[in-house]
């Protein structure tokens, strides 16, 4: 082509972590990664002012488009500002600019959104600026306090992924005191309100008004977290609008789908997995419980025309909806996301023809679904358990002896990362079909009776009715390692031996040893004799 091309090399493209070679020509200038495929280009045409600072990755050319974008590139040695000077003025024709960064470490100062950034600057001088296509929620977190999250993807020449590695700031709190005088009001509106409402507006979080989507579920009851919120679905993301929150969710964060009945028959399930989790606060939710009557239907009409449902979802979505509830929202999450829906397994049902079990997690009850390749308890904490992360299951309280006499056993998981997940207050009576259940998976299994031996049991076909058959069939395990299993069968009187005890205890400590001669003249009595007196004994 004729034109003299100039290289930098080891240059950063905006906040992509990949190196690449930064080429600049009289007809534009282009980036290109050193591995992979990442490109990006600009027309000399297009350039308006071009900016020279002090960056975090030594220094940044600064770039602003005509139509308004920001373009950065990072890596720039200070020998390099001269050559790049002249470059920039003879083949674009622009000045390159130095601007002086504010470097006092004050954290007062004013806010300013200006080219798709949130800028902060201390006596006129920026500190530091947020790019809004990173905010991905705000909220207020007091009177005079906002809230940002961070977390969105990279810029040009990533290739639409996340990349990033290691640490990322993920929050930031702004501090906004006062008050502001409405337009054409006499009333005054907090300054950070007004502030938040800056900020929804620029990072387009509250973009689109509610309604405006593909589709609108109101009044949504969510169980983790607690709270009622209108479901906005779009093309390539969702709101979820509670009273005091306002979240967007892209569909590419949804990793899992889950579709599960309630055992009182009367609700169903709709869990979300999201990977980053939703955060509120310093809480976060990887995963977010819906709930819906059963008998519950929808009348709805989604709002796109017949070519795009052809077109964009393949025939998966249909124009008009009449059915239950639970059914279109399951739907329209699995065209949306492309997750498939997981459902209860086929291998399991309870003592009472149901698909979970109740249970409590330390002090939270909840229900506990065995799944054909995991375990979920939900709805508070929602515990999602991988079998094949699974090393063994133990049981407590379900063999013979004082155990048998207990209506409930207890569960844990023990995870081959060395992390144990117990759960409680299980039902007697589900014993047998969650121990089939685990014999089927090849999971093992083991019972605190026969862990302190360190011997996994096979406890298929044991009877919850009948306890003999239980202590019959432990009692062998329990003789081969010396045990004494014996206990719960014999007489209360056999097992004291309170008398011996006390006899040791006379001759250590009475002043009248002479008197326990006389224990010596019980053994000369009769059996009938020997068993009365302890028994009169443990009465004191």
């Amino acid at each position: 082509m004729g034109d003299k091309v100039n290289q930098f090399d080891d240059i950063y493209l905006g906040l992509a972590p990949e190196l690449g070679l930064l080429r600049l020509a009289q007809s534009g200038l282009g980036w290109k990664a050193r591995k992979g495929d990442g490109l990006f280009t600009v027309r000399d045409a297009d350039l308006k002012r071009t900016t020279w600072l002090r960056a975090a990755r030594n220094f940044q050319l600064r770039i602003q488009l005509r139509d308004g974008r920001i373009v950065k590139f990072d890596g720039f040695q200070r020998d390099d500002y001269e050559k790049l000077r002249d470059i920039i003025k003879t083949n674009y024709g622009l000045q390159l600019e130095t601007t002086e960064l504010s470097v006092k470490g004050w954290n007062w100062g004013e806010t300013d959104f200006s080219n798709g950034n949130l800028v902060f600057s201390v006596q006129n001088k920026d500190m530091f600026e947020i790019p809004l296509k990173e905010v991905t929620n705000t909220s207020l977190t007091a009177k005079h306090e906002v809230m940002i999250e961070l977390g969105g993807l990279d810029g040009e020449g990533s290739g639409g992924k996340d990349k990033r590695k290691g640490d990322q700031l993920v929050e930031m709190r702004f501090y906004v005191p006062g008050n502001k005088p409405q337009e054409g009001e006499g009333e005054e509106e907090s300054a950070a309100n007004i502030f938040y409402n800056l900020i929804k507006n620029e990072a387009d979080i509250g973009d689109a008004a509610p309604g405006e989507g593909i589709v609108l579920f109101s009044d949504t009851l969510c169980l983790t977290p607690r709270g009622r919120y209108d479901i906005d679905m779009f093309p390539t993301f969702l709101r979820l609008r509670g009273k005091t929150t306002d979240y967007k969710i892209a569909y590419t964060s949804i990793i899992k789908l889950f579709l599960l009945p309630k055992p009182d028959e009367a609700h169903v399930l709709f869990v979300i997995g999201l990977d980053p989790p939703l955060r509120q606060g310093q809480t976060r939710y990887p995963f977010l419980v819906f709930q819906f009557v059963r008998e519950e239907e929808t009348d709805v009409t989604l709002n796109l025309d017949e070519e795009t449902i052809a077109a964009q979802y393949e025939g998966k979505l249909e124009k008009k909806y009449e059915t239950r509830t639970y059914e279109v929202v399951s739907t329209l999450f699995k065209a949306l996301t492309g997750r498939r829906v997981t459902i209860p397994s086929e291998f399991f049902k309870s003592y009472h023809n149901h698909s979970a079990i109740k249970c409590s997690m330390k002090a939270n009850e909840g229900v506990l679904y065995p799944l054909d390749k995991s375990f979920l308890f939900i709805p508070k904490p929602p515990t999602f358990i991988p079998h094949s992360e699974i090393g063994s299951v133990t049981f407590s309280r379900v063999g013979g002896g004082a155990a048998s006499a207990s209506r409930t056993f207890d569960l844990k998981f023990n995870m081959k990362s060395g992390v144990d997940y117990s759960f409680s207050s299980i039902n007697r009576e589900e014993y047998a079909n969650l121990n089939e259940f685990l014999q089927v998976k090849k999971i093992k299994t083991k019972s605190t009776e026969d862990e302190s031996s360190g011997r996994y049991v096979e406890m298929i076909g044991e009877s919850d009715s009948e306890e003999d058959t239980g202590k019959r069939k432990r009692k062998p395990i329990a003789q081969d390692y010396g045990g004494d299993d014996d206990e719960g069968e014999s007489s209360p009187d056999e097992d004291f031996v309170a008398d011996e005890s006390e006899s040791d205890v006379a001759e250590e400590f009475d002043e009248d040893v002479s008197d326990t001669a006389s224990g010596s003249d019980n053994d000369d009595k009769s059996d009938d004799d020997k068993n009365k007196r302890p028994a009169k004994k443990a009465k004191k």
